[in-house]
């Protein structure tokens, strides 16, 4: 797996100079759809298979600031997974001195297009598959991957 990379636009800043907090929300949703893209699950195959797939809550602990014209790696995990429900954990990391910037988690449903809770196991064992093998797995990077600069 590859870390997801965001430059820091200059739009994405405040007047402090420094990435506002709500972007950060943002790239974990560009990671997650990265990290599943390159899983074998990507979002818009889920979705022609009828899966909708919701935020239902996240959280985001700030570390430290991200400054214009940064580029950042953003690591992604399947913290957990049972089917209906998946939970996963963020890692965002200065590319160049791997220094973390953010920490975080989205927690996430399953429903089909009548917005209905489905489970993958019963109706999508090939996504449950997928999401199973990652669940907890914490050296979906390469060590020396995260040392590249």
């Amino acid at each position: 797996m590859r870390p997801y990379e965001h430059k820091a636009q200059y739009y994405e800043t405040d007047q402090m100079k420094v990435v506002h907090h709500s972007n950060y929300i943002r790239w974990f949703e560009e990671a997650r759809t990265s990290f599943m893209e390159q899983a074998g699950a990507p979002y818009g195959k889920m979705e022609q298979d009828g899966i909708i797939v919701p935020v239902r809550s996240v959280s985001c602990d700030y570390i430290s600031m991200t400054r214009f014209e940064d580029t950042v790696e953003v690591y992604t995990y399947i913290e957990s997974f049972n089917g209906i429900r998946m939970k996963c954990r963020y890692e965002i990391r200065d590319k160049k001195t791997k220094e973390i910037r953010v920490t975080g988690e989205t927690s996430h449903c399953f429903l089909n297009e009548d917005y209905q809770l489905i489970s993958l196991k019963k109706s999508f064992p090939e996504y449950f598959k997928v999401f199973k093998e990652l669940e907890g797995k914490n050296n979906l990077y390469d060590e020396e991957g995260k040392q590249d600069e």
